[in-house]
């Protein structure tokens, strides 16, 4: 419903502007930062390495121009790899045409643009017809990626992309949590078919669990009463079955087809890792019985960005339609594609979760806003035991938050 609100918003852009500009009844608060002229981010003005990361205190401050956004502080922030993806222009042909619908005739540039998908931090103005929110609150949110990001000192986003923060965690923790969260729930509640509902004893099979999405998905699956498998490297297995994993399988072990087809077959499967997985994982699935394959890495953006907008498109729904008809015909199976989809709605229901102890931030590192260059290279580096967050503001006085996987395994084992 976010979405479609979103497109409402974006489609009325020409009239809204004029009419959100004749309002007299937006709110300014705090400190004023409508009257900022400039403020401190990363940016990149070119796609790239490393390399292309700038810092600059020139980024102008985003202002509210429509009735219905808030303008967040932000506090902390986190990066997912596809920052490092979209930084190397990962999915660019799109998200232009998302920023722009006449990128497509004239000479639209996205830079200087900022990465960063997570954000926690304090509402400090909004819109004359925000209605769930105030200066002062504590929120969180995961930031659609045609949107400029979170590795700046303010963001404005609508309030339908914006929720509370749970009242537990820190603003370091809270901004581990936003887009994993949205992503392994499109993934399987949208795509999976999964609910708190109907998962109780469910077996669900998740590959490459160690990572920001798998340990959310984890927990999450947990809490509803499934039955998880997953696979990762054995010096990861602490995590896992400390988040809740009942059966783990080291995939540096050997063959990880091999050591899965012993085991009763799955109802869904979410695969983080792509490659050549679906070539085993299939078969691991129960057969006409409504069972469901769902992937996270799809060629969908790849063939946009490497064959055009409409040739990439078209690709992408062909490989889609084969594989789906294949396997539905064939065993019974459905083939799905998720993606990223951020909804404020959604993540109040995670924070209930987080605020009963079902949910568990996973923080690997974190770093100071100077050192953003250096947290891009340790989300690099691959092997993720959890988030990579970055410190956005000096003044988070909340809790501190659990740096090592053993303080997470020990706080699951008690919940």
């Amino acid at each position: 419903m976010a979405s479609i609100r979103l497109l409402c918003l974006f489609n009325g852009k020409a009239s809204g502007w004029s009419k959100t500009l004749a309002r007299t009844g937006c709110r300014n608060f705090c400190s004023s930062p409508s009257k900022l002229q400039s403020m401190s981010a990363w940016v990149i003005d070119q796609y790239g390495s490393s390399g292309v990361l700038r810092h600059t205190e020139e980024i102008t401050v985003p202002t509210i121009n429509f009735a219905h956004e808030v303008m967040i502080k932000v506090s902390a922030a986190s990066l997912n790899p596809l920052d490092l993806n979209m930084r190397g222009g990962y999915g660019s042909t799109l998200l232009n045409l998302r920023r722009d619908p006449l990128s497509v005739m004239n000479s639209f540039s996205e830079f200087p643009l900022i990465l960063g998908r997570d954000l926690s931090g304090v509402v400090v103005d909004c819109g004359s017809g925000v209605t769930h929110f105030a200066a002062g609150d504590e929120v969180w949110a995961a930031i659609p990626p045609w949107k400029q990001g979170s590795l700046a000192e303010y963001v404005t986003l609508t309030e339908y992309e914006v929720s509370y923060k749970p009242k537990s965690l820190s603003h370091i923790e809270a901004a581990s949590i936003p887009y994993v969260a949205s992503t392994a729930l499109s993934a399987l509640v949208n795509a999976g078919g999964l609910c708190r509902e109907n998962s109780l004893n469910k077996r669900i099979l998740i590959t490459g669990a160690s990572g920001g999405v798998g340990t959310f998905s984890i927990q999450l699956l947990k809490a509803w009463g499934a039955h998880v498998t997953v696979t990762c490297s054995q010096n990861a297995e602490g995590l896992v079955r400390g988040l809740g994993a009942d059966e783990v399988v080291d995939y540096t072990a050997g063959d990880v087809g091999e050591q899965l087809e012993v085991m009763e077959r799955f109802d869904v499967i979410l695969d983080n890792v792509g490659g050549d997985t679906e070539e085993w994982a299939m078969r691991l699935l129960k057969p006409w019985s409504g069972a469901k394959y769902v992937t996270l890495v799809s060629p969908l953006l790849l063939n946009t960005d490497s064959m055009g907008l409409l040739d990439g498109t078209f690709h992408a729904g062909v490989t889609l339609h084969n594989k789906a008809f294949q396997n539905i015909t064939s065993n019974g199976v459905f083939y799905r594609w998720a993606f990223y989809t951020p909804d404020g709605p959604t993540l109040d229901d995670v924070s209930r979760l987080v605020d009963a102890g079902k949910i568990l931030p996973v923080v690997e590192a974190q770093f100071p806003f100077t050192q953003v260059p250096q947290a891009f290279q340790k989300l690099e580096q691959g092997h993720a035991r959890g988030k990579t967050v970055v410190k956005v503001a000096e003044d988070d006085g909340c809790i501190e938050t659990a740096e090592s996987e053993q303080e997470v395994q020990e706080t699951a084992q008690q919940n």
